[in-house]
Formats: C-alpha cells, sequence, structure tokens
C-alpha cells in the first residue's frame, strides 16, 4: 500500500520533475492533486512548471555536478525526467549509489535521451521492426549511408532532440548538406551525430499510450490506451485524435512491440511509443519514457488522462485507461518572436462546441513555438477535430 505524506511538512512525499515545459506542467498538477510535494527544474525561469509547483530550480540540467548537487540537496524521493537534455550517467550513478529513484529507471532515461541507444535497443537487441538506419558523425558519413543503401527520400534527425527539432526529409543529393545543418542546430546537446532513416511508405503514424503500473498483488501490469492518430508538419505535432481506427491486427501487433519495448526499459510510468503503419503491418519509431505531446488530446477523451496515468503509475497507485469520449487537439503557435504576449479570442474559441483551452504559460514566444492547444471532445473523431482546429484557429496571440 502505497502512503502518501502532506505537503512541506517533514512527512512529504516529495517529487522532481527534471524539466518543466507544458507536459511537466500537467505532470505536476497530477501530482499536487495527489497531496505530493513539487519541485520543478527547467534551464530558464519561470518555465510553465515552475508556475505551479512548489518549489522552482533553475539549473543547466545537463551539468553532472550541477544535476547531483541538486539531487542530493533536494533529497526527492523520485526524480522525474521531462526532456533529452540531462546528464543521465550522473542520475544513473546517483541511482546505483541509493541516493534517488529515478522514473522509470535510470538506464530507460539514459537508452531514451538518445535515439541510438534506443534504436539499437529496439532493432538489434529486441529484434522489433524499424525503418532501416544508419548512425552517421559527419556529412561525409551522411551522404555515404544514402548512397550505400537507406537511399532516397529519407529522414535524418539529431540523436538527441525532441518535439522534431533538426528533424528534415531528404529527398535528393541536393537536400543532404541542408539536412546536415539543420540537425546539428535542432540538437538538444551539440553531439555531431545523427541518425539517418530509410523512407516507410506507411498508412499513418500512431502514439500508444503505455502504462506500467502495479496490480493489486504489487507486480507490475502493462495497459494501453487506445491509439492516438496525429499529423506532424516538419516533424513537430499540430494535431492528434483519439481513438485512431485500426485493424484488430496492426493494434495487437503495435500492442506487442509497444510491450516488449518497455518492458525491457522496466521501472513504473507512462511511456509514449510511435508506431508506424500500414495495413496490418507496424515498425517501432520512437518511444519516450513520459507523457507524449500527442497525447495533450487525452485531457478530453479519457476519464484519466495521461498525466494522471503518469503520476499514479509512478507512485504505485491503481491505473484506468478507459476512453470516455473521442477527441482531438489542434496546436497553437505563438505568431510572434516576443516575450510576456497576450492572446485574444480565447473566448470566442471556448464558445465552440465541446471544446477546451489550455495556455501554457511560456514567458516567451517565437513564431513557430507551441504556446498553447486546443482539445475537443465529440461523437466523433471527425467532427472533434474540426472543433479543435477551429477553437485553435480562434486564439490569436500578439504582442503586449
Amino acid at each position: 500500500m502505497t502512503t502518501l505524506g502532506t505537503p512541506l511538512s517533514p512527512s512529504a512525499t516529495r517529487v522532481m520533475l527534471l524539466g518543466s515545459g507544458e507536459l511537466g506542467k500537467e505532470v505536476l498538477i497530477a501530482l499536487q492533486r495527489l497531496g505530493v510535494e513539487t519541485i520543478a527544474v527547467d534551464r530558464y525561469e519561470n518555465a510553465p512548471g515552475q508556475q505551479v509547483a512548489h518549489h522552482a530550480r533553475t539549473l543547466t540540467m545537463s551539468d553532472p555536478a550541477q544535476l547531483k548537487a541538486l539531487i542530493e540537496a533536494e533529497r526527492p524521493l523520485l526524480v522525474v525526467p521531462e526532456i533529452e537534455a540531462i546528464a543521465t550517467p550522473m542520475l544513473q550513478q546517483l541511482e546505483d549509489a541509493g541516493v534517488v529513484r529515478v522514473i522509470p529507471t535510470a538506464r530507460a532515461a539514459r537508452l531514451t535521451m538518445d535515439r541510438e541507444g534506443i534504436r539499437r535497443l529496439a532493432a538489434e537487441t529486441l529484434g522489433v521492426p524499424t525503418s532501416p538506419y544508419k548512425f552517421c558523425d559527419s556529412l561525409a558519413e551522411l551522404q555515404a549511408a544514402i548512397d550505400e543503401g537507406i537511399g532516397y527520400p529519407c529522414i535524418v534527425k539529431p540523436v538527441m532532440s525532441s518535439s522534431g527539432k533538426g528533424q528534415s526529409k531528404i529527398d535528393g543529393p541536393a537536400d543532404v548538406q541542408k539536412a546536415w545543418d539543420h540537425a546539428m542546430a535542432g540538437g538538444r546537446v551539440s553531439h555531431g551525430r545523427v541518425i539517418v532513416e530509410g523512407f516507410i511508405d506507411f498508412d499513418y503514424e500512431i502514439t500508444l499510450l503505455t502504462v506500467r503500473a502495479l496490480d493489486e498483488a504489487g507486480a507490475v501490469q502493462t495497459r494501453f490506451c487506445e491509439p492516438i492518430g496525429h499529423l506532424q508538419v516538419h516533424g513537430d505535432y499540430v494535431e492528434s485524435w483519439q481513438p485512431h481506427p485500426m485493424a484488430p491486427a496492426a493494434l495487437q501487433k503495435a500492442q506487442q512491440i509497444a510491450q516488449a519495448v518497455t518492458a525491457d526499459l522496466g521501472g513504473q510510468g507512462l511511456f509514449g511509443v510511435e508506431l508506424f503503419v500500414k495495413g496490418e503491418q507496424v515498425w517501432f519509431s520512437e518511444v519516450s519514457p513520459r507523457p507524449h505531446d500527442t497525447g495533450l488530446v487525452t485531457l478530453a477523451t479519457q476519464w484519466q488522462n495521461e498525466f494522471e496515468l503518469h503520476a499514479r503509475a509512478i507512485l504505485g497507485l491503481p491505473v484506468d485507461t478507459t476512453l470516455k469520449s473521442a477527441g482531438a487537439s489542434a496546436v497553437v503557435y505563438g505568431g510572434v518572436d516576443a516575450g510576456g504576449i497576450v492572446f485574444d479570442g480565447v473566448a470566442d474559441a471556448l464558445r465552440v462546441p465541446g471544446t477546451d483551452v489550455r495556455l501554457f504559460g511560456k514567458p516567451e514566444s517565437f513564431v513557430k513555438r507551441r504556446m498553447g492547444v486546443a482539445v475537443a471532445h465529440a461523437a466523433d473523431i471527425d467532427t472533434a477535430r474540426r472543433n479543435a482546429k477551429e477553437a485553435a484557429s480562434r486564439i490569436r496571440p500578439r504582442r503586449a
């Protein structure tokens, strides 16, 4: 039985999030509803999660010395990585020394923060179907990998990035230099290393939210949410919807792949497993050991959204992945490069039937920075998608 304490008291159950963007903010809120004392860490002050946590800390999380000093000073029960740019070898050392428990595990955090680690695990250790791939340390190696088997078209990504940053499609030789430069600029940590993937002619891409939580006997049990479909532009999600219709055989294969990958990573919590699907064929793409941006749709669709599922699972509490309604989400971009922007049209957006809005509170806006999201529930996903997009379009960010 899990015992939870009282925040800001000697009995407090303390959880630290490393990364406090919009997804971390929702996890922090879910934890606080369960009486958990929260510590929000980010590289810049007043990050969205820091605005709602009990404690806010600002530091360079990729610096091992800074990270070690913070964790040893705060002594949280759990450390929850939420971004890629973290000194994961230090997390491994601290976990091995018994200083802290990392979610889902320090090994999982290390493997999944780096595309190379997780791709080699999936394809080479577990034998899970993936696209053909090569890792490259230079422009010359990238060109050679394409010429010697990957071919055109192909996808290039930094080994360490998120939300499509640094990702691009190469259609021919003229695109290679530009793709390399884009990857170097977009990586969270400058490793000078990329993955180039052969292009899969898939019908659609899904996120399968996979939850590893304790059952009544205290054993880890894997549960799945209904599949989430999503639309990406330049590797960045702009819309998502749930449930995405799938052939039963494809759904079964997707769940088998997700179970195999997450079981090897171990620990407890929610994982966002990305998969390509064509007919009844399924290929593994990536996995995040934490809530996924496409899963923002679950704010409108599930009895327990992905953030509540993650909070419950990491604390050893029961979870319920039941779908409540069909729904969709649509991104609200900043539209301008400015600090402290304002949002017009929020009331108009909320007049669209069945909608809700989340404005993330990011202190600085960029033209293509995700500053909010509209979510909608409806009787079917087509209506939900239409309403979510309409609500998002009515929100007009501008300089103050």
